[in-house]
């Protein structure tokens, strides 16, 4: 229901959020204060961007060695 009610605003395209979402993985797996709100509102209301972030920041941690586990957390609440 959330995602229903959540609002899109600032407005970002899917090609816009696949141009930042890299940043925005490093960024949640940095644990650095969220800098991209047009990111996170986009990935609040599209599912798919919200599972290509989330698959990316998996294969970003794996690769680093580090637990994904927080920044999946703060995925979870975009």
């Amino acid at each position: 229901m959330g995602r229903l009610t959540f609002s899109a605003e600032p407005w970002m395209s899917c090609d816009e959020c696949f141009e930042a979402v890299d940043g925005y993985v490093e960024m949640l797996l940095a644990e650095a204060p969220d800098s991209i709100p047009g990111l996170r509102a986009h990935l609040a209301a599209c599912s798919a961007c919200l599972e290509e972030c989330r698959s990316l920041l998996l294969l970003a941690a794996a690769d680093a060695g580090v637990d994904p586990g927080r920044a999946l957390e703060r995925l979870g609440n975009a």
